[in-house]
């Protein structure tokens, strides 16, 4: 079971976040109020999700004998008339074919990060 916990400091929005054996910081632009200290909540799940999907591509592509090389994916946010939905852009150092492309944007769909926010997860919530 994964677990993230979550310390929002008294400095303006800066969050101190633990993972594992892992630190992290949280914190939103100057713009914003911030103080730049760190990605925001939306740039980290950017991130999840294009780290989960090239691991996922990886996974897949080893299993088949598949030499693809470095895998790039570029996620990002689009804010279009008040509505936000995420595009990715996924790109193989190494000449894929086009059958090769077809099953890896498959593959692509079936990372457990991209399924979490694809679908409606549930999130069960108490303050203690």
């Amino acid at each position: 079971m994964a677990n993230s916990k979550v310390v929002l400091t008294n400095k303006h929005y800066l969050a101190e976040a633990k993972v594992r054996n892992h630190f992290s910081v949280i914190d939103e632009p100057v713009s914003a109020g911030g103080d730049d200290n760190g990605p925001t909540p939306v740039e980290y799940l950017l991130t999840a999700i294009g780290g989960c999907v090239s691991i996922t591509l990886r996974m897949y592509a080893e299993r088949k004998g598949w030499d693809v090389g470095e895998i790039t994916v570029n996620v990002s946010q689009v804010i279009e008339n008040n509505k936000r939905s995420l595009t990715e852009e996924i790109s193989f150092e190494k000449e894929v074919t086009e059958e090769q492309k077809k099953r890896l944007l498959t593959i692509a769909g079936k990372c457990p990060v991209a399924k979490m926010v694809k679908g409606e997860t549930k999130i069960v919530t108490s303050i203690q």
